[in-house]
């Protein structure tokens, strides 16, 4: 395993796999699907936003965090865009093939959970999407 962190390669990747599915791109621009902080200024859009690392000696399994932003009252539309980034996200070598990234490649990745939050003033809906991949080294 390299000493190198996978967690920008899937950064990079998830944004590719995100702005090619046309799920999602029916909702959500493919600039607005960006690396940024704090609630966007211009919605909606897709934050990918923390990241972590578990290493182990032959692989390792990383983490991304996406935040997903609407202005809407309610939360349909930030759950429709949630269920598009989980499809998009979706790795499985066995049924599909390795997806290789920088320095890496990708065998197995997966949405672990969904959570989806409401503004106190109820003017924006935000969903958050944890994804893990496991990886190796190339």
């Amino acid at each position: 395993m390299t000493l190198s962190d996978p967690s920008l390669a899937l950064q990079k990747a998830s944004r590719l796999r995100l702005i090619a599915s046309p799920e999602l791109m029916a909702l959500v621009q493919a600039d607005h699907v960006m690396d940024a902080n704090g609630r966007p200024e211009i919605m909606p859009a897709v934050y990918i936003g923390e990241g972590s690392t578990t290493f182990r000696r032959w692989d390792a399994t990383t983490y991304a965090t996406l935040h997903v932003w609407f202005a809407e009252p309610g939360l349909a539309q930030c759950k429709e865009a949630v269920s598009a980034i989980v499809a998009a996200l979706r790795i499985d070598a066995q049924a599909n093939g390795v997806l290789p990234i920088d320095g890496f490649t990708v065998y197995d990745m997966q949405a672990t959970q969904t959570r989806y939050l409401r503004d106190p003033h109820g003017s924006f809906s935000h969903g958050v999407v944890t994804v893990a991949a496991i990886v190796k080294a190339t």
